[in-house]
């Protein structure tokens, strides 16, 4: 009987540890010292707590049952600017297109917005102004109305946003629950509510 051929292998490195591995005993003195000198542990990662947003419990899956009539539309500094453009009523056009009574709601930082836009948008702030408009009192600093608009639409899912701002728009779409309602050809639609008459057509790809 013959003996077996070995087949040499080319190019077999012995495997090792990198010298900075945490690992090693040496690297976790040097971390505990360093972590000492700064006055933080080294376990804080692993024991931090993870904050996890409590759901609303106006929401049923994806179905906002806090939403219905008469409806409260919370109004962008920019979706008065549109609507003077495109000559439209801001409360008949969102009766027109809900079917329901609507309450627009001025925040403080909206008013404070056109205030600051000054004499060129002195018709916008006179609407604003409209005694029809529910005003809503802001108690944080600033005036930054999207940060507000956010915040306050994540706190009461009963609103629906109305604004014509891109990001604006992005942001209330990760908040589940909250229609968009905004401008398309010289009338107001609505998003994400499908009961609406003015809602756009949602198309299924079923076979």
């Amino acid at each position: 009987m013959g003996k077996a051929k070995k087949t040499r292998k080319f190019g077999e490195v012995k495997r090792m540890i990198n010298p900075r591995d945490m690992r090693l005993k040496q690297n976790q003195k040097k971390a505990a010292a360093a972590s000492a000198a700064d006055g933080t542990s080294a376990n804080d990662d692993s024991q931090a707590v993870r904050h996890v947003e409590r759901e609303s419990s106006a929401m049923f899956f994806r179905y906002n049952t806090a939403l219905g009539p008469p409806y409260h539309v919370i109004v962008d500094t920019n979706f008065i600017n549109f609507s003077l453009q495109n000559k439209l009523d801001l409360t008949q056009a969102m009766m027109d297109c809900l079917y329901a009574k609507c309450t627009p709601c001025i925040t403080d930082c909206v008013m404070a917005e056109l205030e600051k836009l000054g004499p060129k948008y002195r018709i916008a702030l006179r609407v604003a102004r409209d005694p029809r408009f529910q005003r809503l009192a802001c108690s944080h600093k600033g005036t930054y109305a999207d940060d507000c608009i956010v915040h306050r639409v994540m706190q009461h899912r009963c609103y629906i946003v109305a604004t014509c701002d891109r990001d604006l728009k992005r942001r209330i779409r990760k908040v589940p629950g909250v229609p968009i309602m905004f401008i398309t050809n010289h009338k107001y639609t609505i998003e994400r509510l499908p009961d609406a008459y003015g809602a756009p057509k949602q198309v299924s790809h079923g076979k």
